[in-house]
């Protein structure tokens, strides 16, 4: 049994049913290895609990860690760079965004962390309406209603079909970013009266 198996086993147990229920125990049975097997890979459960972290460190965190030092020139790629991290799904995974937060709760310190993520994720969207063009409070606010939106889906566990969510994405891109990144010379909606 690899090390991976038993973070994968781990992993599967806190995206389904939160911290409390990954112990080495029961992640031993599920494995069908003894006890014995896990402390040939990790010196604790907390060393396990820690891989779970890098994980999410690594598929949920890294890619807006990178966005941080980019020069913002285009604001609407920049934003779609944004939300395309999250939609596309590779290699972020919403369930266990979802886990990390739930078990945020049960520690100050995750805690922090998964705020000062949610703090980078936002000053992101900000930084991408700010190049569009947006001040600085309209900014703020669409990018509040663009994270929220999307947090809000997967704490839903809202699934739909993947055509239907290609059809309603401009529509989403429509209202999240409003006028600002029409073609000047493209009448608005209530001009054409539509």
């Amino acid at each position: 049994m690899s090390r991976e198996a038993w973070i994968a086993a781990a992993r599967k147990v806190l995206e389904k049913r939160g911290i409390g229920e990954v112990k080495i125990d029961h992640l031993a049975l599920q494995l069908k290895v003894t006890r014995g097997s896990f402390y040939f890979h990790f010196t604790s459960l907390a060393d396990l609990r820690n891989s779970l972290l890098e994980e999410w460190r690594t598929s949920n965190c890294a890619p807006f860690w990178a966005m941080r030092g980019t020069e913002t020139v285009d604001g609407l790629q920049f934003f779609t760079d944004i939300v395309h991290a999250w939609v596309n799904e590779d290699p972020f995974s919403p369930l266990l965004d979802l886990a990390v937060r739930n078990w945020s709760r049960t520690s100050k310190k995750l805690a922090q962390e998964v705020k000062e993520m949610d703090d980078l994720r936002i000053d992101l969207l900000v930084r991408a309406f700010r190049a569009m063009g947006y001040p600085e409070d309209q900014s703020i606010v669409r990018a509040r209603i663009t994270y929220f939106h999307q947090i809000g889906q997967y704490a839903l566990s809202f699934k739909e079909d993947p055509a239907v969510r290609r059809h309603y994405q401009p529509l989403f891109g429509e209202v999240l970013l409003g006028p600002l990144v029409q073609e000047p010379d493209l009448p608005t909606r209530a001009a054409a009266g539509a």
